[in-house]
């Protein structure tokens, strides 16, 4: 019976001693940690993946939006070292030329002769001389670098890089170019061949032959020391911003993008202020903030939390947001 009864209170007290609270959540919009505005320097950067490329196509835009009019461009004899008129655009009485850089040759007219025309529009293709680097871009990396090209640079695979690469016209899509016949030769005058010499040999200059249509894709070419290989696999690095020595938060703090975001201010009685704020870069981890904060502030992380919807009375299965 006194063995029974200590066994009894021994498994008493184990259970009790084994008792222990289970972890809680912390609720939802509790301030884990808290973090204060710094400066750092950001550049707005993606990859594109391309190739080295040669005799590469690419187009000229045009200048303004006008009427757009054509030169008859003769077959170069050699790689021209000058640019090359091909046409102008005419707005209010003005000519806006477009010229074909030195190195490359025109390629063919992708509209027709006279037309109407707006700023930025493809309106010639020109094939560069030698190698370039090309890569393909989609539609969301076309709006990202349709506005600003700043620094480029290119690395080939187990070849040379990074080195700065100039990009070369537009990355819009090209339609087919096309290569108007050239006006009809007026009949020599009639000459009696030379007595003496050797005959004279009259070789037929090749016709210019009209450029195929293209993707949208980026460009560029690298300076003449860079050694470049037909084929070889290339990285294109592009940066569309830098913005120096700004106002920056974790992404995490702060709630919102495109230019517009919400911040929770932390203060010293450790209530919070939901405060508005203007977006600028990001990189991914920190994100610039260009205005509605002067940097002494003390910011909750995670950022605020979007209110909870009310449900619609008209239809249960569904939620509106708050009035």
């Amino acid at each position: 019976m006194v063995l029974l009864v200590a066994a009894v209170a021994l498994s008493s007290c184990t259970t009790a001693g084994a008792k222990t609270e289970s972890p809680q959540l912390a609720p939802r919009g509790t301030t884990m940690t808290t973090v204060k505005p710094t400066r750092a320097n950001l550049a707005n950067r993606f990859t594109l993946s391309g190739k080295v490329t040669l005799n590469p196509v690419f187009g000229l835009v045009a200048p303004v939006a006008g009427q757009v009019r054509y030169l008859n461009v003769q077959p170069p004899q050699s790689t021209p070292t000058k640019p090359t008129r091909v046409a102008s655009v005419w707005a209010s009485g003005k000519p806006h030329h477009v010229e074909v850089p030195a190195g490359a040759t025109f390629a063919g007219r992708l509209v027709d002769d006279r037309s109407t025309v707006t700023a930025g529009m493809p309106i010639v293709s020109a094939k560069h001389v030698g190698y370039a680097i090309v890569a393909d871009v989609d539609g969301a990396q076309a709006y990202k670098i349709s506005d600003s090209l700043g620094l480029v640079q290119a690395q080939v695979k187990n070849g040379p890089g990074p080195f700065p690469c100039t990009v070369l016209g537009t990355i819009a899509a090209l339609p087919a170019g096309t290569i108007p016949d050239p006006p009809p030769a007026t009949q020599p005058t009639q000459t009696p061949p030379p007595t003496t010499g050797a005959p004279v040999v009259t070789i037929p200059r090749q016709p210019q032959q009209p450029s195929d249509p293209t993707g949208m894709r980026l460009v560029c070419t690298a300076s003449a020391d860079v050694r470049l290989i037909n084929g070889a696999a290339a990285t294109i690095e592009v940066v569309t911003e830098r913005a120096d020595n700004v106002l920056v938060l974790p992404v995490e703090a702060v709630a919102g993008g495109q230019g517009k975001g919400k911040v929770d201010i932390v203060r010293p009685d450790r209530t919070r202020e939901t405060r508005d704020v203007v977006l600028g870069l990001t990189d991914g981890k920190v994100i610039e903030i260009k205005s509605g904060l002067t940097g002494d502030e003390t910011i909750a992380v995670p950022g605020p939390n979007l209110p909870p919807a009310r449900p619609n009375v008209d239809n249960p299965g569904f939620s509106i947001g708050p009035k």
